[in-house]
């Protein structure tokens, strides 16, 4: 990336730190005080933060405020975390490790988790909501939130993933399960930039085309990257996903290059 990306990029993920931080920071003297332990132990452990980057890029880049967008951010941020939270579980992947650390489930066991993941989940809609969009454009806001994270997007995509287990998939099946469980939330942070921004309906058409593609690649480096990555780089087990349906399964390491 250019040095002013690199800055740019920078000023987002530290702006974000803080306000994720922040948010939770209130609730420290309520005495359910073990679940915020949980929750702030994966949210606020380090991470790349790329939905928040594109939400406060895709808000600058329509010419908005880009800190307007940080209600939106923090809330596909949280259900990111949710989500990983949930799919490192037994009943699911059964991970040891994500981001170099133990999963929270070998930290806080696995009732405390699955609370800490359902705590994240229905906290970003009221970090959401805290923004200061008008009625029209809060309602559309949260309703993409909503489809997005929901059964139409991220939770059907794992629904898909885990009804193909048994059996090799096609193309277009390993596609929708990616546009889902991946690519809805960045679209989400994409398309909620724009609209954070004061966007038009074209530039979110454009938000949407670009989130696609880029969470398509993503899955296909993500999917190699289990591959040929080691435990070290990726913070996480690797070689985890040899049976399952991904792109290397399905084209080999040297087409999805």
């Amino acid at each position: 990336m250019s040095p002013i990306l690199d800055a740019r990029t920078a000023e987002y993920r530290a702006y974000i730190d803080q306000y994720l931080a922040d948010f939770y920071r209130r609730f420290h003297t309520e005495p359910q005080k073990s679940l915020f332990e949980a929750v702030e132990y994966s949210l606020l452990a380090p991470g790349k933060r790329l939905r928040p980057v594109f939400a406060f890029e895709f808000c600058r880049l329509c010419c908005g405020d880009w800190k307007k967008a940080a209600p939106f951010a923090g809330a596909v941020e949280m259900i990111h975390n949710y989500s990983l939270i949930h799919d490192d579980l037994p009943s699911m992947d059964n991970d040891d490790f994500r981001r170099g650390r133990p999963t929270n489930h070998k930290v806080y066991g696995e009732g405390m988790a699955i609370l800490a993941g359902d705590a994240l989940l229905t906290d970003a809609f009221a970090m959401a909501a805290s923004s200061d969009l008008s009625g029209k454009d809060m309602a559309t806001a949260i309703g993409v939130l909503a489809e997005n994270a929901g059964s139409l997007g991220m939770v059907g995509g794992q629904v898909l993933d885990i009804m193909s287990e048994q059996r090799q998939l096609t193309e277009q099946e390993v596609l929708d399960i990616q546009s889902r469980k991946t690519g809805a939330l960045i679209n989400a942070a994409c398309v909620l930039g724009v609209i954070a921004g004061g966007g038009s309906e074209t530039q979110i058409e454009a938000a949407a085309g670009f989130a696609a593609l880029l969470g398509l690649a993503f899955q296909i480096r993500d999917d190699m990257l289990d591959v040929i990555g080691t435990q070290e780089e990726m913070g996480k087990g690797v070689g985890t996903d040899a049976a399952k349906n991904t792109f290397v399964r399905l084209y080999g390491l040297e087409k999805c290059e």
